[in-house]
């Protein structure tokens, strides 16, 4: 099945970036720019090329049978957003209960533009203890991997806007819905 994955990627002109991960058993995967449904596909893929656990925190609707099934076989994990959850609490206690755990988010919160990021991810690296590693997606060369780890300062806002600047020269499937 995943040479069949890899053979379409191909097809459809993506590369997966050859800097695999190595040495790092446990981050939070910030991804962006997040512009398109097809990015979670795409990138579903690459980390099954890389080799990672990787997990992703998605609304709890969309957890209905068949699409469920799928989305908790791809590594999705339901959350109840109407509910009053710790979600920062409930991604500790993930990687606590897992030796390699890669748990993937898309801080912009939305496929359209958003210049106010969500921090949850940030403070979730910082409680966890775990590096952030910045991920892409870059539709106008067709490729995508891993850019490079960034360990948190604990100044959420200027890491952050750094996250954006490194982000910000690849563009998504739809870049006027971009980083800026």
């Amino acid at each position: 099945m995943k040479g069949f994955l890899f053979w379409i990627l191909k097809v459809a002109g993506w590369k997966i970036d050859d800097h695999v991960p190595t040495g790092i058993d446990k981050c939070v995967v910030v991804v962006g720019p997040h512009t398109s449904n097809w990015d979670f596909i795409i990138g579903r893929i690459a980390f099954l090329k890389y080799g990672v656990n990787a997990k992703f925190l998605i609304k709890k609707d969309l957890f209905f049978p068949p699409l469920g099934w799928i989305l908790k076989a791809m590594g999705g994990l339901p959350v109840d957003r109407k509910q009053k959850n710790n979600i920062t609490e409930l991604a500790v206690k993930l990687f606590d209960e897992h030796e390699k755990l890669y748990l993937v988010f898309t801080p912009e919160g939305t496929r359209s533009y958003n210049p106010k990021w969500k921090k949850g991810f940030y403070y979730i690296a910082i409680k966890a203890q775990v590096p952030i590693y910045i991920a892409y997606m870059d539709y106008s060369k067709k490729i995508g991997g891993f850019e490079r780890i960034f360990e948190p300062t604990g100044d959420a806002d200027k890491d952050i806007e750094a996250i954006k600047v490194i982000l910000s020269k690849y563009k998504g499937k739809f870049p006027e819905n971009g980083i800026y």
